[in-house]
């Protein structure tokens, strides 16, 4: 799990890339400090929503996850001022950019919105992962790099000490769902590209974590096995509070055909008799298709809270159980 750090004498940098070449600096990420605070961070995630629904009243929602989703709300209501252009374009529509241009601009005014005045230091280390986690301007596309960025802004806000343990189910299961809503509309409004896709042979085309923490959600649920997500009414019904059936639901919602033809991973997994297997495959399969991808982590940035430096052996175990 992030290790919560003192900010009192703690000198904040401007985060940076260093996974440059795919060869020599990839085997050290599997292997760095921030490989390890990242994936111990996400299997703390995994275990903190095992058997929880979204709608479960005894979720506590501190007041800093509050102010992440009222961030996230503001960032849902700038879509509003910045609608797609009319003009044909083939490739994502090029508004886009000018939202993600008005984030960048206003991201450290959120952040010193958000945190308390003695954490405004860690704002320039902070605003990158944020600002990186909607999508990219220029290409216009938006992917599982992305997402990553995501988790590794909250797991740096853990770190700092803004966010704490109890907080992990509503991490998942508030700020998480509202971050996979908001998302969801910037790629349905401007039309993103997916970033890095594997075509048909991906698990999706946008995201990733919802499988891995959905099927934890679903782990010991007396009724509904990983074949019920073949059966779209039970996906209606459900898509509320898991967030597995709420991803399956979302790729019906964008792509058309059957869907052994253009989800075939997800429609094999669909077979595994155990939430428990699909969780454990999901938890293999992010380590392999994300973390040890080239194209996926060479955008990922480098910093205080993330280091770019090798981590004691107990850290690597601890992240690889």
């Amino acid at each position: 799990m992030a290790t919560q750090e003192s900010t009192s004498v703690h000198s904040f940098v401007v985060p940076v890339k260093c996974i440059k070449d795919e060869a020599k600096d990839l085997p050290f990420f599997q292997h760095s400090e921030a490989y390890a605070r990242i994936m111990s961070y996400i299997q703390a995630l995994n275990t903190a929503v095992l058997n929880k629904k979204v709608s479960d009243a005894s979720i506590s929602v501190s007041e800093p996850v509050k102010k992440i989703l009222s961030l996230l709300d503001t960032l849902d209501q700038w879509i509003e001022l910045i609608p797609p252009k009319a003009d044909p374009q083939r490739f994502g529509n090029l508004a886009f950019r000018d939202y993600i241009h008005m984030f960048e601009e206003k991201a450290h005014t959120l952040l010193e919105t958000l945190l308390p005045t003695e954490l405004s230091p860690a704002i320039k280390e902070l605003a990158p992962y944020l600002t990186q986690s909607m999508g990219h301007g220029t290409r216009i596309d938006y992917g599982s790099g992305h997402e990553l960025s995501f988790v590794a802004w909250l797991c740096c806000l853990e770190i700092t000490g803004f966010l704490h343990r109890t907080d992990h189910p509503a991490v998942v299961l508030r700020v998480f769902v509202r971050y996979l809503d908001l998302v969801r509309k910037l790629q349905r409004t401007y039309h993103l590209e997916p970033a890095g896709s594997h075509g048909v042979w991906g698990l999706d085309d946008y995201q990733f974590l919802p499988y891995l923490w959905g099927s934890s959600q679903l782990r010991d649920h007396p009724r509904l096995k990983p074949i019920a997500i073949m059966q779209k009414p039970l996906l209606e019904d459900f898509a509320s509070d898991y967030l597995y059936f709420a991803a399956i639901l979302s790729i019906h919602q964008t792509k058309r055909g059957p869907f052994h033809e253009h989800s075939p991973v997800l429609f094999e997994i669909s077979g595994v008799p155990h939430w428990t297997k699909v969780n454990s495959g999901m938890i293999k399969m992010y380590k392999a298709e994300v973390l040890n991808k080239f194209p996926v982590v060479q955008h990922l940035l480098f910093g205080t809270l993330l280091p770019w430096r090798e981590a004691d052996l107990p850290e690597i175990e601890a992240a690889n159980q």
